[in-house]
């Protein structure tokens, strides 16, 4: 399988966020266990207990501190739809580098409010997240800056793959891992970092119905580009595939699967009553994910990721009162 990073990568990212992040919690909760069913053992990878709320964290320091200090003095630019420009501007401020991050129109307020009280200029330019990379990419030649895209960047999935080596060193008998494809930074790492520590892990990609590019293009074996994202997890909103991700999931995803807002919805207020720690949308499609295929994953031993906490007040009580 060619992967776009090794495994020395993943260490090297490692040793990067060392002095800002401590290790993620593994944990198993009974009452998961038995809402899951089919006898599966799960175990939930706490990236939503992260400074910035979410694995993306990882992705924005590996990148930021991997630049060369005449890079980092010019300032760096991101397009987020939120977590992606926490981790970059929690970088930022812990290495002291300029950042601005450009955000879709009606991005998520609480998520803009974050990005803003770590420094960063926001920008607010474009229909979704498709349309914040282009504006990304403007700054970029007019004002001289570097882009740290959230998934075409060898150091944003050498950070993300930091996650899988992690849980491979706290419980050495996973053999599955779900994770939530927006990019698919995370699951590319998980390959990688698999790979490097030959396990045999069997990945399994979860993308939104409503913003199923990837998952599309991995069982059509060819890369499609949809019009729009249509899902309530931001998150993931992609509408496309992406050169440095893409091939490598397309070999080597175990199982790809889709689930819906509703299904999504579900697994936030089960994380809720089980874990009794807050998912967002996007954190809670590996447990959605997992609902959906715990028959065909009898008493196997499964890890997830609860990979953000960030859901606005608005959206938080949709939820709860199962508007959504």
């Amino acid at each position: 399988m060619a992967l776009p990073i090794s495994f020395a990568d993943i260490l090297e990212a490692r040793e990067r966020l060392r002095p800002y992040l401590e290790t993620s919690p593994l944990r198993s909760y009974a009452l998961l266990d038995e809402a899951v069913g089919s006898g599966v053992s799960v175990l939930v990878k706490h990236e939503n207990l992260m400074p910035t709320g979410a694995f993306k964290v990882r992705n924005g320091l590996s990148a930021l501190l991997a630049l060369e200090e005449p890079t980092r003095r010019r300032g760096v630019v991101a397009a987020s739809t939120g977590n992606h420009g926490q981790g970059v501007a929690f970088a930022g401020k812990q290495a002291g580098v300029p950042v601005t991050i450009c955000v879709p129109r009606g991005n998520n307020p609480d998520k803009n409010a974050a990005i803003r009280a770590l420094g960063a200029r926001l920008v607010e330019e474009g229909d979704d997240y498709s349309a914040a990379v282009e504006v990304a990419n403007r700054l970029c030649a007019v004002e001289g800056l570097t882009l740290l895209h959230s998934t075409n960047n060898a150091a944003v999935v050498a950070g993300a793959g930091t996650i899988t080596l992690e849980i491979l060193e706290q419980n050495a008998e996973v053999d599955i891992l779900l994770v939530a494809v927006g990019g698919g930074s995370q699951a590319v790492g998980a390959l990688a970092a698999a790979s490097g520590l030959g396990r045999a892990l069997s990945v399994i990609g979860v993308q939104a119905e409503g913003a199923s590019a990837t998952h599309d293009s991995w069982k059509a074996k060819r890369r499609i580009t949809k019009d729009r994202a249509a899902t309530f997890a931001e998150g993931v909103a992609t509408r496309t595939t992406y050169d440095l991700t893409f091939p490598a999931m397309a070999e080597g995803l175990h199982d790809f699967i889709t689930v819906t807002d509703s299904e999504i919805a579900d697994a936030m207020r089960l994380a809720l009553s089980t874990t009794h720690t807050l998912v967002e949308a996007a954190g809670a499609v590996g447990l959605a994910g997992l609902r959906k295929l715990a028959a065909s994953l009898a008493g196997r031993r499964v890890a997830i990721v609860f990979s953000g906490a960030n859901v606005d007040e608005a959206t938080l009580k949709k939820v709860l009162s199962r508007e959504l």
